[in-house]
């Protein structure tokens, strides 16, 4: 297995091209519990360029009936990247002041339950900016967001088998 540079400025690109509006490739699920992992998971694959097909466990979206629930689920994502020894992007949870463009921030309660996943888009004098489907957002100074809780994934590259 190869082990592949992920691309931070096409995920960064791929924020800022669809940060308002929304690739007709993949729904919308704004209506039936949020976007933004959705968007994030589409910005991770715009700078890994693999998916992980394995049933139940791995990272793919191929419709909305035909997806894995790391590609749309907060907690799902964060265990799929900082679990993941097979094909696909692989990450490791670490500080928020570790992070570069293409990581993800997770946003939760004080109760730990998390409920956002913005990608980060700049890193400017200590302070970070992020894009963000639900309540979209390209820029936004993570200070601006109301949290208890926030968690980064610093995404350390991508596993290839061919």
């Amino acid at each position: 297995m190869r082990i592949l540079e992920y691309d931070r400025q096409a995920a960064f690109e791929y924020a800022k091209k669809w940060a308002f509006r929304r690739n007709p490739r993949y729904y919308n699920f704004k209506k039936i519990g949020g976007d933004c992992t959705n968007f994030a998971s589409q910005c991770i694959y715009a700078g890994a360029k693999v998916m992980n097909f394995t049933p139940t466990f791995g990272w793919y979206y191929i419709s909305i009936n035909n997806r894995a629930p790391a590609w749309t689920g907060v907690e799902y994502l964060f265990n799929f990247l900082t679990g993941n020894d097979a094909e696909g992007p692989f990450a490791e949870e670490t500080a928020l002041n570790k992070l570069e463009v293409g990581d993800i921030v997770q946003l939760g309660t004080a109760a730990g339950d998390l409920y956002h996943s913005p990608v980060v888009v700049a890193v400017r004098q200590g302070r970070i900016y992020v894009a963000a489907h639900t309540y979209d957002a390209f820029m936004k100074p993570l200070s601006s967001y109301i949290f208890a809780r926030a968690r980064g994934i610093h995404i350390l590259g991508v596993r290839k088998t061919k």
